[in-house]
């Protein structure tokens, strides 16, 4: 047993199109300040699961623990009322406003509670991104992928969220941007926001996480802290290559 405060506990999430179960009671938990990954193939239900837990999802069954409230169906509304913020794969900016916009509607729904300290939440997200600082007037639109998966990202953090939910952070990105994506991701622990990461690249996944879970046609398959599942035979043979133990 992990002895660690949870943030997110997931408890039997089943999800079914139709006939199809894409999600197979799945179990998972991630603490404070924690970094947990779910890897896992293709088409293996790692984005449904976090579509699932947002509440994106009313065809999703099971319960969801968040910040100690019980959701039996989260809804998208109450996940982000708690504290919950979801990248999506997509990054869907804003392509025809500026950096600077997009951020400050990352800081909406804490602007609409009462809080306007979104221009110092700003500053702090610039000191972990200085690139988009130095492009806070420019469209998202013409941003590299690299910038537009850390404007993605800084949005998220504007939220101040208590859970970041991040699918597919490497997605169509160069290596050399992946290695800065992810040295960003590991530094955002010591913000003390969870991050629940899904990511097809498993090796960067497992190296910046604290545990793992195995996602295989919708189930469960292995789980455990990253640093033993470096090293497991059946994930270095199926997701880290002959040259997974070097």
């Amino acid at each position: 047993m992990r002895e660690i405060a949870p943030v997110l506990e997931v408890e039997d999430l089943c999800v079914s199109y139709g006939k199809v179960e894409a999600l197979h009671h799945a179990n998972l938990m991630v603490g404070a300040g924690q970094i947990v990954t779910v890897i896992g193939p293709n088409g293996a239900g790692k984005t449904t699961m976090l579509s699932a837990v947002m509440g994106l999802l009313p065809c999703s069954r099971g319960q969801i623990r968040f910040q100690g409230q019980l959701r039996s169906a989260a809804e998208v509304e109450e996940m982000v009322a708690l504290g919950a913020n979801l990248v999506p794969e997509s990054r869907a900016l804003f392509g025809e406003m500026s950096v600077e916009d997009n951020l400050l509607l990352g800081a909406f729904t804490r602007y609409r509670s009462g809080d306007r300290d979104s221009a110092g939440t700003m500053e702090e997200v610039f000191r972990i991104f200085p690139r988009l600082k130095e492009r806070r007037t420019q469209h998202a639109g013409t941003l590299s992928g690299g910038e537009r998966q850390m404007l993605a990202l800084a949005r998220a953090l504007m939220a101040k969220p208590k859970l970041l939910m991040l699918d597919e952070p490497s997605l169509g990105l160069a290596p050399l941007i992946v290695k800065d994506i992810f040295r960003v991701i590991a530094s955002l622990k010591d913000t003390g926001v969870a991050i629940l990461l899904v990511e097809q690249n498993a090796r960067a996944a497992l190296q910046v996480a604290d545990y793992a879970y195995v996602l295989e046609t919708g189930e469960i398959a292995l789980e455990g802290p990253s640093r033993q599942l470096i090293d497991d035979p059946k994930v270095v043979e199926s997701y880290l290559g002959l040259g997974g133990r070097h």
